[in-house]
Protein backbone atom coordinates (compact mmCIF):
# COMPACT_ATOMS: atom_id res chain seq x y z
CA UNK A 1 0.00 0.00 0.00
CA UNK A 2 1.90 3.59 -0.85
CA UNK A 3 1.49 6.29 1.72
CA UNK A 4 2.38 9.96 1.33
CA UNK A 5 2.43 12.07 4.99
CA UNK A 6 3.45 14.69 2.82
CA UNK A 7 -0.10 14.67 0.23
CA UNK A 8 -2.01 17.03 2.40
CA UNK A 9 0.56 19.80 1.30
CA UNK A 10 0.03 19.13 -2.33
CA UNK A 11 -2.75 20.25 -4.87
CA UNK A 12 -6.14 19.05 -4.77
CA UNK A 13 -5.77 17.84 -8.72
CA UNK A 14 -2.56 15.80 -7.35
CA UNK A 15 -4.33 14.57 -4.23
CA UNK A 16 -7.42 13.40 -6.20
CA UNK A 17 -5.12 11.42 -8.56
CA UNK A 18 -3.13 9.66 -5.46
CA UNK A 19 -6.84 8.61 -4.22
CA UNK A 20 -8.37 7.67 -7.53
CA UNK A 21 -5.14 5.29 -7.93
CA UNK A 22 -5.58 3.37 -4.98
CA UNK A 23 -9.76 3.43 -5.31
CA UNK A 24 -8.29 1.04 -8.05
CA UNK A 25 -7.02 -1.35 -6.03
CA UNK A 26 -9.21 -1.02 -3.29
CA UNK A 27 -12.24 -1.82 -5.65
CA UNK A 28 -10.45 -4.67 -7.23
CA UNK A 29 -9.68 -5.95 -3.50
CA UNK A 30 -13.23 -5.47 -2.37
CA UNK A 31 -14.85 -7.11 -5.08
CA UNK A 32 -12.22 -9.95 -4.86
CA UNK A 33 -12.18 -11.13 -1.29
CA UNK A 34 -15.24 -9.63 0.18
CA UNK A 35 -18.57 -12.18 -0.22
CA UNK A 36 -20.58 -8.96 0.39
CA UNK A 37 -19.19 -6.78 -1.79
CA UNK A 38 -18.63 -9.15 -4.47
CA UNK A 39 -23.10 -10.13 -4.10
CA UNK A 40 -23.49 -6.62 -4.05
CA UNK A 41 -21.19 -5.44 -6.94
CA UNK A 42 -23.34 -8.52 -9.34
CA UNK A 43 -26.57 -7.35 -8.07
CA UNK A 44 -25.95 -3.84 -8.97
CA UNK A 45 -24.15 -5.46 -12.78
CA UNK A 46 -20.91 -3.19 -11.74
CA UNK A 47 -17.58 -4.73 -12.81
CA UNK A 48 -14.61 -3.02 -10.61
CA UNK A 49 -13.34 -1.83 -13.93
CA UNK A 50 -16.43 0.37 -13.40
CA UNK A 51 -15.50 2.55 -10.90
CA UNK A 52 -12.03 4.69 -12.07
CA UNK A 53 -12.91 8.17 -10.13
CA UNK A 54 -14.46 9.20 -7.00
CA UNK A 55 -17.65 10.23 -8.79
CA UNK A 56 -18.52 6.62 -10.36
CA UNK A 57 -18.79 5.22 -6.76
CA UNK A 58 -21.68 6.84 -6.48
CA UNK A 59 -23.13 4.15 -8.99
CA UNK A 60 -22.88 2.20 -5.74
CA UNK A 61 -25.45 1.40 -2.92
CA UNK A 62 -24.15 2.69 0.47
CA UNK A 63 -22.73 0.49 3.01
CA UNK A 64 -24.88 0.63 6.37
CA UNK A 65 -24.15 0.07 10.09
CA UNK A 66 -26.60 -2.43 10.07
CA UNK A 67 -24.89 -4.46 6.91
CA UNK A 68 -22.33 -4.67 9.22
CA UNK A 69 -24.37 -6.19 12.15
CA UNK A 70 -26.34 -8.75 9.67
CA UNK A 71 -23.41 -10.20 7.59
CA UNK A 72 -20.28 -9.31 9.83
CA UNK A 73 -18.21 -12.04 8.70
CA UNK A 74 -19.07 -11.68 4.70
CA UNK A 75 -16.56 -8.25 5.19
CA UNK A 76 -13.77 -10.83 6.11
CA UNK A 77 -11.49 -10.67 3.11
CA UNK A 78 -8.39 -12.69 4.64
CA UNK A 79 -7.73 -16.53 6.12
CA UNK A 80 -8.07 -16.23 9.75
CA UNK A 81 -5.03 -17.67 10.51
CA UNK A 82 -3.87 -13.84 8.80
CA UNK A 83 -5.80 -12.16 11.64
CA UNK A 84 -3.84 -10.83 14.71
CA UNK A 85 -6.19 -8.53 16.86
CA UNK A 86 -9.76 -8.40 17.20
CA UNK A 87 -11.39 -4.61 18.15
CA UNK A 88 -15.39 -3.78 18.65
CA UNK A 89 -16.98 -0.69 17.79
CA UNK A 90 -18.62 0.83 20.88
CA UNK A 91 -22.56 0.10 19.98
CA UNK A 92 -23.43 3.72 20.27
CA UNK A 93 -26.31 2.73 17.75
CA UNK A 94 -27.05 -0.99 18.00
CA UNK A 95 -24.98 -4.55 18.93
CA UNK A 96 -20.89 -3.81 18.70
CA UNK A 97 -19.17 -5.01 15.09
CA UNK A 98 -16.38 -7.28 15.03
CA UNK A 99 -13.87 -5.82 13.23
CA UNK A 100 -10.57 -8.16 12.29
CA UNK A 101 -7.39 -6.74 11.68
CA UNK A 102 -4.11 -8.44 10.01
CA UNK A 103 -0.52 -6.87 10.64
CA UNK A 104 -0.94 -4.89 7.54
CA UNK A 105 -4.08 -3.25 8.81
CA UNK A 106 -2.03 -2.72 12.70
CA UNK A 107 0.88 -0.93 10.53
CA UNK A 108 -1.66 1.23 8.78
CA UNK A 109 -3.09 2.27 12.22
CA UNK A 110 -0.42 3.07 13.83
CA UNK A 111 0.62 4.73 10.58
CA UNK A 112 -2.29 7.29 11.01
CA UNK A 113 -1.88 7.76 14.24
CA UNK A 114 1.85 9.18 13.76
CA UNK A 115 0.68 11.39 10.91
CA UNK A 116 -2.36 12.42 13.68
CA UNK A 117 0.35 13.16 16.41
CA UNK A 118 2.66 14.82 13.69
CA UNK A 119 -0.46 17.30 12.14
CA UNK A 120 -0.98 17.97 16.16
CA UNK A 121 3.15 19.19 16.31
CA UNK A 122 4.33 16.14 17.92
CA UNK A 123 7.50 14.85 18.04
CA UNK A 124 9.59 11.83 19.01
CA UNK A 125 11.12 13.95 21.91
CA UNK A 126 7.59 14.47 23.27
CA UNK A 127 6.33 11.58 26.19
CA UNK A 128 2.62 10.91 26.11
CA UNK A 129 0.52 9.95 29.13
CA UNK A 130 -2.36 7.88 27.52
CA UNK A 131 -5.76 8.50 29.44
CA UNK A 132 -7.64 6.08 27.84
CA UNK A 133 -8.09 2.54 28.05
CA UNK A 134 -6.26 0.02 25.69
CA UNK A 135 -7.89 -3.00 26.18
CA UNK A 136 -11.80 -3.65 26.67
CA UNK A 137 -11.13 -4.43 22.49
CA UNK A 138 -11.15 -0.58 22.22
CA UNK A 139 -9.19 0.32 18.75
CA UNK A 140 -8.12 3.63 19.62
CA UNK A 141 -6.32 3.19 22.81
CA UNK A 142 -4.02 0.41 20.54
CA UNK A 143 -3.73 2.84 17.50
CA UNK A 144 -2.51 5.46 19.91
CA UNK A 145 0.53 3.31 21.17
CA UNK A 146 0.99 2.12 18.08
CA UNK A 147 1.09 5.86 16.57
CA UNK A 148 3.48 7.14 19.72
CA UNK A 149 5.32 4.28 19.03
CA UNK A 150 6.02 4.75 15.50
CA UNK A 151 6.39 8.42 15.97
CA UNK A 152 9.45 7.58 18.22
CA UNK A 153 7.66 9.19 21.42
CA UNK A 154 7.55 7.78 25.22
CA UNK A 155 4.04 6.51 26.18
CA UNK A 156 2.77 5.87 29.81
CA UNK A 157 -0.15 3.77 29.73
CA UNK A 158 -2.25 4.91 32.52
CA UNK A 159 -5.46 4.38 31.30
CA UNK A 160 -8.69 6.28 32.49
CA UNK A 161 -9.74 7.85 35.25
CA UNK A 162 -7.94 7.95 38.45
CA UNK A 163 -7.00 11.89 39.10
CA UNK A 164 -4.67 10.96 41.63
CA UNK A 165 -2.90 8.41 39.12
CA UNK A 166 -2.61 10.69 36.75
CA UNK A 167 -1.05 13.98 38.88
CA UNK A 168 1.30 11.21 40.54
CA UNK A 169 2.65 10.16 36.83
CA UNK A 170 2.60 13.68 35.43
CA UNK A 171 4.22 15.00 38.48
CA UNK A 172 7.17 12.25 38.34
CA UNK A 173 7.60 11.26 34.48
CA UNK A 174 6.97 15.05 33.11
CA UNK A 175 4.85 14.18 29.86
CA UNK A 176 4.28 17.08 27.94
CA UNK A 177 0.78 15.80 25.77
CA UNK A 178 -1.93 14.10 26.79
CA UNK A 179 -4.62 12.03 24.88
CA UNK A 180 -8.06 12.09 26.80
CA UNK A 181 -11.52 12.86 26.58
CA UNK A 182 -11.93 16.54 27.46
CA UNK A 183 -14.23 16.21 30.18
CA UNK A 184 -11.67 14.33 31.94
CA UNK A 185 -9.36 17.41 31.82
CA UNK A 186 -12.11 19.10 34.23
CA UNK A 187 -11.80 16.24 36.33
CA UNK A 188 -7.92 16.61 36.49
CA UNK A 189 -8.47 20.16 37.40
CA UNK A 190 -11.03 20.25 40.28
CA UNK A 191 -8.34 17.33 41.77
CA UNK A 192 -5.66 19.67 41.56
CA UNK A 193 -7.66 22.61 42.90
CA UNK A 194 -8.29 20.72 45.98
CA UNK A 195 -4.99 19.29 46.40
CA UNK A 196 -3.13 22.16 45.90
CA UNK A 197 -1.25 20.89 42.88
CA UNK A 198 -0.13 24.31 40.49
CA UNK A 199 -1.36 22.61 37.24
CA UNK A 200 -0.70 25.63 34.63
CA UNK A 201 3.00 24.33 35.43
CA UNK A 202 3.53 21.23 35.16
CA UNK A 203 5.16 19.71 31.88
CA UNK A 204 1.64 19.07 30.00
CA UNK A 205 1.59 21.59 26.41
CA UNK A 206 -0.91 19.48 24.34
CA UNK A 207 -4.07 17.43 24.85
CA UNK A 208 -5.49 15.45 22.14
CA UNK A 209 -8.81 14.90 23.15
CA UNK A 210 -11.22 12.32 21.86
CA UNK A 211 -14.99 11.54 22.62
CA UNK A 212 -16.71 14.68 22.77
CA UNK A 213 -16.84 17.99 20.60
CA UNK A 214 -14.29 20.78 21.45
CA UNK A 215 -15.45 23.18 19.22
CA UNK A 216 -18.70 23.67 17.38
CA UNK A 217 -19.08 23.49 13.65
CA UNK A 218 -18.20 27.62 13.34
CA UNK A 219 -15.00 26.63 14.92
CA UNK A 220 -15.18 28.75 18.36
CA UNK A 221 -15.06 26.29 21.16
CA UNK A 222 -17.93 24.44 23.03
CA UNK A 223 -19.19 25.66 26.62
CA UNK A 224 -16.89 22.75 27.76
CA UNK A 225 -13.91 23.70 25.63
CA UNK A 226 -14.31 26.96 26.90
CA UNK A 227 -14.18 26.48 30.47
CA UNK A 228 -10.64 24.07 30.13
CA UNK A 229 -9.28 26.94 28.33
CA UNK A 230 -9.94 29.40 30.71
CA UNK A 231 -8.85 27.10 33.18
CA UNK A 232 -5.49 25.98 31.94
CA UNK A 233 -4.72 28.78 28.67
CA UNK A 234 -1.22 27.16 29.16
CA UNK A 235 -3.03 23.27 27.64
CA UNK A 236 -3.47 23.29 23.40
CA UNK A 237 -6.30 21.47 22.99
CA UNK A 238 -6.21 19.43 19.94
CA UNK A 239 -9.50 17.73 18.19
CA UNK A 240 -9.80 14.33 16.29
CA UNK A 241 -12.45 12.47 15.00
CA UNK A 242 -12.69 8.73 14.37
CA UNK A 243 -14.15 5.51 14.13
CA UNK A 244 -13.75 1.86 14.44
CA UNK A 245 -15.17 1.77 10.99
CA UNK A 246 -12.84 3.79 9.51
CA UNK A 247 -10.17 2.42 10.85
CA UNK A 248 -8.68 6.55 10.81
CA UNK A 249 -8.83 9.44 12.35
CA UNK A 250 -8.89 12.93 10.97
CA UNK A 251 -7.08 15.26 13.53
CA UNK A 252 -6.78 19.14 13.65
CA UNK A 253 -3.53 21.02 12.94
CA UNK A 254 -2.30 24.33 15.06
CA UNK A 255 -4.47 26.80 13.22
CA UNK A 256 -7.79 25.01 14.65
CA UNK A 257 -10.07 24.95 11.86
CA UNK A 258 -11.31 21.69 11.58
CA UNK A 259 -10.05 18.16 11.18
CA UNK A 260 -7.86 17.42 8.12
CA UNK A 261 -8.89 13.98 6.24
CA UNK A 262 -5.78 11.61 6.03
CA UNK A 263 -6.06 11.42 2.04
CA UNK A 264 -3.75 9.25 1.65
CA UNK A 265 -5.96 6.12 3.92
CA UNK A 266 -9.43 6.88 2.87
CA UNK A 267 -11.98 8.68 0.73
CA UNK A 268 -14.77 10.70 1.93
CA UNK A 269 -18.28 11.55 0.87
CA UNK A 270 -20.56 13.74 2.36
CA UNK A 271 -24.39 12.96 1.44
CA UNK A 272 -27.64 14.36 1.68
CA UNK A 273 -30.43 11.93 3.13
CA UNK A 274 -31.10 11.32 -0.26
CA UNK A 275 -28.15 10.27 -1.21
CA UNK A 276 -26.62 13.03 -3.42
CA UNK A 277 -23.40 14.80 -2.18
CA UNK A 278 -23.42 18.30 -0.51
CA UNK A 279 -21.31 21.15 -1.17
CA UNK A 280 -18.79 22.76 0.11
CA UNK A 281 -19.81 24.43 3.74
CA UNK A 282 -23.22 22.33 4.12
CA UNK A 283 -24.37 19.52 6.53
CA UNK A 284 -24.18 15.98 5.28
CA UNK A 285 -23.66 12.39 6.20
CA UNK A 286 -20.04 11.32 6.51
CA UNK A 287 -19.31 8.42 3.87
CA UNK A 288 -16.18 6.96 3.34
CA UNK A 289 -14.39 4.21 1.11
CA UNK A 290 -11.23 3.02 3.20
CA UNK A 291 -7.60 2.98 1.45
CA UNK A 292 -5.25 0.09 2.24
CA UNK A 293 -7.58 -1.97 4.37
CA UNK A 294 -6.93 -5.91 4.31
CA UNK A 295 -9.25 -7.14 6.93
CA UNK A 296 -12.21 -5.57 6.63
CA UNK A 297 -12.33 -2.96 4.10
CA UNK A 298 -15.31 -0.82 3.46
CA UNK A 299 -16.72 0.52 0.48
CA UNK A 300 -19.37 3.68 0.50
CA UNK A 301 -19.97 3.58 4.44
CA UNK A 302 -22.39 5.74 5.70
CA UNK A 303 -20.97 6.41 9.37
CA UNK A 304 -24.20 8.08 10.54
CA UNK A 305 -22.23 10.97 11.35
CA UNK A 306 -23.48 14.18 10.14
CA UNK A 307 -20.73 17.18 9.51
CA UNK A 308 -19.69 19.80 7.62
CA UNK A 309 -16.75 19.74 5.13
CA UNK A 310 -14.09 22.73 3.78
CA UNK A 311 -12.13 22.34 0.41
CA UNK A 312 -10.14 25.54 0.53
CA UNK A 313 -6.41 25.82 1.69
CA UNK A 314 -5.73 25.82 5.29
CA UNK A 315 -3.87 28.53 6.49
CA UNK A 316 -0.89 25.79 7.92
CA UNK A 317 -0.67 25.06 4.11
CA UNK A 318 -2.44 22.09 3.69
CA UNK A 319 -4.98 21.23 0.80
CA UNK A 320 -6.41 18.23 2.19
CA UNK A 321 -10.20 18.03 3.00
CA UNK A 322 -11.34 19.70 6.38
CA UNK A 323 -14.50 18.06 8.93
CA UNK A 324 -15.94 20.96 11.43
CA UNK A 325 -16.82 18.52 14.71
CA UNK A 326 -20.14 16.06 14.49
CA UNK A 327 -23.02 18.03 14.25
CA UNK A 328 -24.82 14.80 15.43
CA UNK A 329 -26.03 11.11 14.74
CA UNK A 330 -28.48 10.90 12.24
CA UNK A 331 -29.73 7.80 14.00
CA UNK A 332 -30.00 10.34 17.33
CA UNK A 333 -32.02 12.90 15.45
CA UNK A 334 -34.47 14.21 17.89
CA UNK A 335 -37.51 16.07 16.54
CA UNK A 336 -39.16 17.40 19.50
CA UNK A 337 -42.62 19.90 19.48
CA UNK A 338 -41.08 20.47 15.80
CA UNK A 339 -37.99 21.05 16.39
CA UNK A 340 -34.99 18.96 15.14
CA UNK A 341 -32.30 18.91 17.65
CA UNK A 342 -28.82 16.43 18.69
CA UNK A 343 -27.45 15.83 21.78
CA UNK A 344 -24.23 18.01 21.23
CA UNK A 345 -26.58 20.87 21.13
CA UNK A 346 -28.13 19.85 24.40
CA UNK A 347 -24.34 18.89 25.52
CA UNK A 348 -23.57 22.43 25.46
CA UNK A 349 -25.88 24.10 27.11
CA UNK A 350 -25.96 21.83 30.17
CA UNK A 351 -22.39 22.48 30.27
CA UNK A 352 -22.88 26.10 30.13
CA UNK A 353 -24.99 26.01 33.72
CA UNK A 354 -22.55 26.04 36.65
CA UNK A 355 -24.65 24.47 39.37
CA UNK A 356 -24.97 21.18 36.67
CA UNK A 357 -22.15 19.19 38.15
CA UNK A 358 -23.33 15.99 35.43
CA UNK A 359 -25.79 14.56 33.65
CA UNK A 360 -27.61 12.43 30.82
CA UNK A 361 -29.94 13.17 28.34
CA UNK A 362 -32.86 10.90 27.71
CA UNK A 363 -35.15 10.63 24.49
CA UNK A 364 -38.31 8.10 24.71
CA UNK A 365 -41.53 8.42 22.84
CA UNK A 366 -44.24 9.96 24.34
CA UNK A 367 -48.16 8.57 24.78
CA UNK A 368 -48.78 10.96 21.71
CA UNK A 369 -45.73 8.62 20.13
CA UNK A 370 -43.57 11.25 19.57
CA UNK A 371 -40.13 12.13 20.57
CA UNK A 372 -39.72 13.31 24.47
CA UNK A 373 -36.40 14.70 26.07
CA UNK A 374 -35.71 14.40 29.48
CA UNK A 375 -32.38 15.75 30.95
CA UNK A 376 -31.63 13.85 34.51
CA UNK A 377 -28.71 15.74 36.40
CA UNK A 378 -27.21 16.32 40.11
CA UNK A 379 -26.55 19.72 41.33
CA UNK A 380 -26.90 20.67 44.93
CA UNK A 381 -29.82 23.21 44.01
CA UNK A 382 -33.19 21.32 43.32
CA UNK A 383 -35.18 24.45 43.55
CA UNK A 384 -37.97 25.19 41.29
CA UNK A 385 -36.56 28.76 40.74
CA UNK A 386 -33.77 26.66 39.29
CA UNK A 387 -35.76 24.05 37.29
CA UNK A 388 -37.33 27.41 35.28
CA UNK A 389 -34.11 28.70 35.00
CA UNK A 390 -32.76 25.60 32.81
CA UNK A 391 -35.86 25.57 30.94
CA UNK A 392 -35.61 28.87 29.99
CA UNK A 393 -32.32 28.42 29.04
CA UNK A 394 -33.36 25.94 26.89
CA UNK A 395 -36.04 28.00 25.24
CA UNK A 396 -33.41 30.63 24.89
CA UNK A 397 -30.95 28.21 23.01
CA UNK A 398 -33.10 25.46 21.16
CA UNK A 399 -36.93 26.81 21.86
CA UNK A 400 -38.26 23.88 23.56
CA UNK A 401 -38.03 23.08 27.10
CA UNK A 402 -37.03 19.41 28.31
CA UNK A 403 -38.53 17.89 31.64
CA UNK A 404 -35.65 18.40 34.44
CA UNK A 405 -34.87 15.22 37.21
CA UNK A 406 -32.96 15.40 39.63
CA UNK A 407 -30.84 12.69 40.69
CA UNK A 408 -27.99 12.27 42.94
CA UNK A 409 -24.65 12.85 41.58
CA UNK A 410 -23.24 8.58 42.41
CA UNK A 411 -26.36 7.70 39.96
CA UNK A 412 -25.47 10.21 37.00
CA UNK A 413 -22.08 8.67 37.65
CA UNK A 414 -23.05 4.91 37.17
CA UNK A 415 -25.58 5.94 34.12
CA UNK A 416 -22.28 7.68 32.28
CA UNK A 417 -20.13 4.81 33.00
CA UNK A 418 -22.26 1.69 32.58
CA UNK A 419 -20.11 -1.67 33.27
CA UNK A 420 -19.71 -2.80 29.62
CA UNK A 421 -18.55 0.60 28.48
CA UNK A 422 -15.63 2.19 27.31
CA UNK A 423 -16.22 5.55 27.51
CA UNK A 424 -18.46 8.04 29.13
CA UNK A 425 -22.10 7.93 27.62
CA UNK A 426 -24.37 10.89 28.22
CA UNK A 427 -26.96 10.09 25.74
CA UNK A 428 -30.00 7.51 25.70
CA UNK A 429 -32.13 6.94 23.17
CA UNK A 430 -35.07 4.73 24.66
CA UNK A 431 -37.55 5.38 22.07
CA UNK A 432 -39.48 2.17 20.67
Amino acid sequence: MLRDNGLHYRSAEEIRSFQEARLHEAIDYAYTNSAFYRELFDSCKIRPADIRTIEDLRRLPVTTKQDLQLRNKDFLCVDSSQIVDYVTTSGTLGEPVVFALTENDLDRLGYNELSSFTMAGCSRNDIMQLMTTIDRRFMAGLAYWLGARALGMGVIRVGNGIPELQWNTINSIHPTVCMCVPSFLMKLIAFAEENGIDYRSCSLRKAICIGEALRQPDGNLTTLGSRIHEKWPELELYSTYASTEMQASFTECSCHCGNHVPADLIIVEFLDDEGNPVAEGESGEVTITTLGVEGMPLVRFRTGDICIHYDSPCACGRNSTRLSSVIGRKGQMIKFKGTTLYPPALFDILDNIPEVKSYVVEVYTNSLGTDQVQIKLASDNHSESFVKQIKDIFRSKVRVAPDVVFEAPEIIAKMQMPPMSRKVVKFFDLRH
